[in-house]
């Protein structure tokens, strides 16, 4: 058996018409606009690798985006199928979480996050994102075939810290090589745990580093595909004062390490590769009783005059989820989905992805017990980003001031709060004995034994 790749990337920048309004930041007021006269504005990529092994297609697809919603994944996918013979295990959709992106209909929440009502433009261009998804595995399934080895190999990167102060902070740099017959780079697959916020906040569409490093890649090695995963990034931050010139040197620091360590082959890697998809439900911690609705609507009526002095989407978040309990359309899970690839090789490579914004322990904790980064990647922001994903310790007793990442405040912490106030949610995940992290690692355990 043997592997082949072929590859293809399309632009989904769109035009200042068609959806100036840009992802990622939650907003007092008015929306953030994208400009056009910056000269560091760059664009943003739909990209697919298609990994065949022995004539059997497998697709990885990344995109320039904050995130993938839930309505855009499953209206996806019957298209993929279509395309090929193959299984929802088989496609891997992932975003890089640049956040000088553009606005997504159903990602995050337009009105609470940005203050819109009017949807007319966010609709018409995840319709057409949509379509460009298509087309770049379209292109990529027919462009021609590249006979390669495959291998594996580790490097480093620095720039992450944990933003919460927890010990578990990014380093490593997995990246999967595929190699032409003269040793030559064909295709290079690279990850890293860190939040793309280096070049700040911009009106102007980017891809930051994760963008800035598949350039330089390319760049260094003419005739290279360079494509990036998103890792365990929810608590990481880039350190230094972010600029453009911060995203540039994030961008040659993780290009120049991931060039220099494609330069020579790592440790093989042969098939069959063996895929699995599935989704959990990560339980809220919410009791949908009438009495307990009642009160945690009260809550979010208080919430309304804004007495602990929040952001504007706080109270905007409030409004929606009232009227979420007024009309009985409420949620008490979340569905994730979970993703594990497996390469055969000494050791298998294990590639397990999880939906939504998964925090940096998971990272640590799944590497510690499937031989660490030379046996596992493990990555999040796949397939669809519904909220973030927190362990136990964003939570009492661990954590006893709010947590956003953990998604609860102080002023109220039995309702949402934190991040879940911009994706939005009733309430947030629940911790302990049954809960969000229990859940997961049960189920991401499962898939890679």
């Amino acid at each position: 058996m043997s592997f082949q790749v072929s590859t293809a990337k399309v632009g989904i920048t769109p035009t200042l018409d068609s959806n100036p309004y840009m992802a990622g930041y939650g907003v007092q007021s008015a929306p953030r606009l994208a400009a056009s006269s910056d000269p560091y504005r760059e664009p943003l990529y739909a990209r697919c690798v298609i990994l065949w092994d022995d004539s059997y297609p497998n697709a990885l697809i990344t995109l320039d985006l904050l995130g993938i919603p839930r309505s855009m994944n499953l209206a996806l996918r019957p298209r993929l199928l279509a395309l090929a013979g193959w299984s929802d295990a088989d496609i891997t959709l992932q975003a890089t979480h640049t956040h000088n992106g553009p606005a997504l209909v159903d990602m995050l929440h337009p009105f609470i996050s940005y203050g819109l009502s009017d949807l007319t433009l966010l609709r018409s261009y995840s319709s057409w994102l949509q379509d460009k998804i298509v087309e770049v595995v379209t292109q990529a399934l027919n462009a021609a075939r590249t006979p390669v080895t495959l291998d594996y190999k580790v490097t480093n990167a620095g720039f992450a810290v944990n933003r919460v102060g927890l010990p578990t902070v990014e380093k490593q740099v997995p990246v999967l090589t595929a190699r032409r017959s003269n040793g030559a780079p064909r295709a290079v697959i690279f990850s890293y745990g860190c939040h793309p916020v280096s070049a700040g906040w911009r009106e102007l569409f980017d891809g930051d580093w994760p963008a800035g490093a598949c350039t330089y890649i390319e760049n260094a090695r003419p005739g290279c595909f360079a494509m990036f995963l998103q890792g365990p990034a929810g608590d990481q931050d880039p350190a230094g004062v972010r600029s453009w010139a911060l995203r540039d040197a994030h961008s040659s620091a993780l290009g120049s390490a991931v060039s220099t360590a494609a330069g020579t082959a790592g440790r093989a890697l042969s098939s069959p590769i063996q895929t699995s998809y599935e989704e959990v439900n990560l339980p809220l911690d919410i009791l949908a009783t009438d009495a307990n609705l009642a009160a945690v609507r009260a809550a979010y009526v208080q919430r309304l005059d804004n007495p602990a002095g929040q952001p504007a989407w706080f109270q905007r978040h409030a409004q929606v989820m009232i009227s979420r309990i007024d009309s009985d359309t409420i949620e008490t899970s979340i569905p994730t989905p979970i993703q594990v690839w497996k390469l055969q090789g000494s050791p298998i490579l294990r590639i397990a992805l999880t939906g939504g914004e998964l925090v940096s322990g998971y990272g640590a904790y799944f590497r510690s017990r499937f031989g660490g980064a030379n046996g596992i990647l493990v990555g999040g922001y796949a397939n669809e980003v519904s909220c973030y994903v927190p362990a136990n310790n964003f939570f009492p007793p661990y954590v006893t001031g709010g947590s956003y990442e953990g998604g609860w405040d102080l002023d109220s912490p039995g309702i949402a709060g934190g991040s879940m106030t911009v994706y939005p949610h009733l309430a947030h995940l629940k911790a302990g004995a049954g809960g969000v992290e229990s859940t997961l690692i049960a189920a991401v355990t499962a898939q890679l034994s």
